[in-house]
């Protein structure tokens, strides 16, 4: 589950998972530990720390995750190296700064936002974007790239051997039929119809 390659539609939705995912953890990470008007009316310092540390872990766990699923799109296009660790490097390092910024940040001073992570954020979305259009190399194994739509899914295997089997006969024998050719007349002028030598 973890091991197989992915096609693009299948990353882009497990991307999507993950990030939605994410959110609401960090949500929850909120609401479990000093609340929303905790954060909001809490000075910048030691009494987020709680908050920030439950973030960071939870960040870098889908880190871990988004990192298993580039690494298998990549795997799967044959993708750049330093383009897939660029994105996962990238990504860790934005899971510090998002809980530092949630450490330090001041609702009554938006400028105290550092504004690296907004910079760091587009170059992430700029490698994913990149491992996403990446394109499959030829002899990728077709079944692992179109499972998402499971076309055959209502016919076990051997009806789809049958079927198969069905629709390769008649192309077999209308093959043989254009092959078959009328003999050849012998050379020289054709006799005429008709009894006896004269054709009387």
């Amino acid at each position: 589950m973890f091991t197989s390659n992915i096609g693009r539609l299948r990353f882009f939705f497990y991307s999507l998972g993950l990030f939605i995912a994410e959110a609401v953890a960090i949500v929850l990470c909120i609401a479990g530990t000093i609340g929303f008007a905790g954060l909001i009316n809490s000075m910048p310092g030691p009494s987020r720390q709680g908050l920030a540390g439950a973030a960071l872990i939870v960040s870098l766990i889908f880190v871990a995750l988004r990192g298993n699923i580039a690494w298998r799109r990549s795997r799967d296009a044959n993708g750049s190296g330093w383009i897939l660790w660029s994105y996962i490097v990238f990504s860790g390092i934005y899971a510090f700064l998002q809980a530092g910024t949630l450490l330090v940040i001041d609702f009554g001073n938006p400028e105290s936002a550092p504004g690296g992570v907004n910079l760091l954020g587009l170059a992430i979305f700029g490698l994913w974007c990149t491992i996403l259009w990446a394109k499959p190399v030829a002899g990728s194994n077709i079944n692992e790239l179109t499972e998402v739509f499971d076309f055959e899914d209502s016919l076990p295997a051997p009806a789809r051997t049958e079927r198969t089997t069905a629709s390769v006969a008649p192309a077999a024998s209308r093959a043989a039929a254009q092959i078959t050719r009328p003999a050849l007349q012998p050379f020289g002028r054709p006799r005429p119809a008709g009894f006896g030598k004269r054709g009387l």
